[in-house]
């Protein structure tokens, strides 16, 4: 007799949990349709008001509007990105690889610091000289033809 109450307990409460975790379910996509259509009702007014000022387009329906975010979410993406580990391990290991790849630019980069005062220190100087070479060749390859 004990063991029939005990089973007959641990049924009821097995049957309650499933019931809670069914409920549970269906709220959360009556409430995922609900923001779906709200935020598709959004783009239609967003459309409407600043669309056809802005670009000369007509006005959307309601199901124009729900066409256009089916076709962005497609072209754009759904958002998600990636929560998952990729085969490459950690974001971290990713981001260490991808530091030792460029340091030889980061390198190259860094001495472009120094520009700034070269050019004010010497540069001017440097590229009248240059120019003054650059002709003086020309020049000379005119004379020998």
């Amino acid at each position: 007799m004990e063991h029939k109450k005990e089973f007959e307990k641990a049924v009821e409460k097995k049957v309650g949990s499933t019931i809670k975790k069914v409920v549970k379910v269906i709220a959360m996509i009556v409430l995922g349709g609900i923001l779906f259509l709200l935020a598709n009702y959004l783009l239609m007014r967003l459309w409407n008001w600043l669309m056809p000022d802005l670009f000369g387009v007509g006005t959307v329906t309601y199901w124009q509007a729900l066409g256009i975010f089916i076709i962005a979410k497609l072209l754009f993406g759904f958002g998600g990105g990636g929560g998952g580990k990729s085969k490459s391990g950690s974001s971290h290991k990713r981001k260490v690889k991808s530091s030792n790849k460029c340091t030889s630019w980061r390198r190259d980069f860094d001495e472009w610091q120094h520009y700034d005062q070269f050019w004010k220190e010497e540069g001017e100087e440097a590229y009248k000289a240059y120019v003054e070479k650059i002709k003086n060749e020309n020049h000379d390859k005119s004379e020998e033809k």
